[in-house]
């Protein structure tokens, strides 16, 4: 086979010994996940979209509640959005779950509820990318199909020495080619799981255990012994922080204001505690201009910090109430019924200093 990207696999590298080391050691040892008891592309979907950027721990008690709810494609595709979100609630990155909803509805749509096994029908449905149409494909219709992620490129990185740099987006297409040329066409689904549960147990970032590794004898990093020097990842640029005053306004009754976040962009349609730029210079002034009513400030709270990907927002919780007028926007809430609306992960750090304020 002709190789296409700037890294040829060492003419000495016994592929087929390699995929039976590897296929034999996954099947001895893997882990009882909930999503591995059978093939149902529904699940493994499901499973795919909620493990990135997520733990395997935290995913697990997060994907049994989803399934037990959302059992198929079509209670899925039926369900409310903000049902949706309250059941992806604490798992972060919500745009996974509205991409996953929206999808699941072309499925029921357009396939007749049946997840398309066809790559190119498979890649066009909403927040499916390389990764999870490699791991669908691969794992659920045995289609020899790379899914290259982190864990993936440090194993392969370290087993033939591939010393390309893993945070350039070019580079993951090296890693793409290579694993398409070394994969099992007999048993893709216990190949590609197999790299994954080798980078998450075994192959990880600091300490690897080459001693317990079953692919060691065809691993180059280990024969010279630089293991802990790939792969090799350049640094991302610092992440900014974004300052921001958080409303806790009640009405005469008490009762909580909360508004309900923009339909496109970071958290979107969840809902949250009126959130205000630190650089504006009055609060009661910006919050009458931006929601009509006039507010009295009572006093200042903790500030809160919750780290994003790519941003750091701190948000000092200002505790205020309702002198006047009418609110254009949100609505108000007892603090019994805060649990019923989806909430980021940055407000319930919110409520636990609220609450332990004593005002709900």
């Amino acid at each position: 086979m002709k190789n296409t990207t700037t890294f040829s696999i060492p003419v000495l590298f016994d592929v087929h010994s390699f995929q039976a080391d590897l296929i034999t050691w996954y099947s001895k040892i893997k882990r009882d996940l909930p999503w591995r008891v059978n093939q149902d592309p529904y699940r493994v979907w499901v499973s795919e979209i909620m493990l990135q950027q997520t733990q395997v721990d935290t995913v697990i008690p997060y994907f049994n509640r989803f399934m037990e709810r959302f059992p198929t494609v079509y209670d899925l595709a039926n369900a409310d959005e903000q049902e949706v979100l309250k059941s992806w609630e604490g798992l972060g990155y919500y745009s996974r779950a509205r991409n996953l909803h929206t999808a699941v509805k072309e499925v029921v749509a357009e396939y007749g509820g049946q997840v398309p096994s066809e790559r190119n029908e498979l890649k066009k449905l909403k927040g499916i990318g390389p990764y999870t149409l490699g791991a669908i494909l691969s794992i659920a219709f045995d289609t020899p199909e790379p899914a290259v992620d982190g864990n993936v490129m440090r194993v392969m990185s370290r087993v033939l020495h591939i010393e390309e740099d893993i945070a350039k987006p070019k580079t993951k297409k090296i890693f793409d080619d290579v694993v398409r040329e070394v994969i099992s066409h007999d048993d893709p689904s216990s190949f590609n799981q197999g790299l994954m549960e080798l980078g998450a147990l075994i192959c990880t970032p600091q300490k690897p255990k080459c001693g317990e590794c079953p692919v060691r004898e065809h691993c180059l990093a280990y024969e010279y012994g630089n293991q802990t020097d790939l792969p090799i990842k350049s640094k991302k640029k610092k992440q900014t922080t974004t300052e921001f005053y958080g409303l806790v306004i009640q009405n005469n009754q008490g009762e909580f204001l909360i508004q309900k976040r923009p339909e496109e962009g970071l958290l979107a349609n969840l809902w949250e505690f009126p959130l205000m730029p630190k650089e504006e210079p009055s609060i009661e002034e910006w919050f009458k201009e931006y929601n009509g009513a006039e507010i009295k400030v009572n006093s200042k709270g903790e500030t809160v910090k919750h780290v994003f990907s790519h941003v750091i927002w701190e948000i000092e919780i200002v505790f205020a109430h309702i002198k006047s007028g009418e609110i254009k926007s949100g609505q108000f809430v007892t603090a019994e019924e805060l649990k019923d609306f989806p909430f980021p992960n940055v407000q319930y750090k919110m409520m636990d200093n609220i609450f332990r304020s004593n005002l709900g």
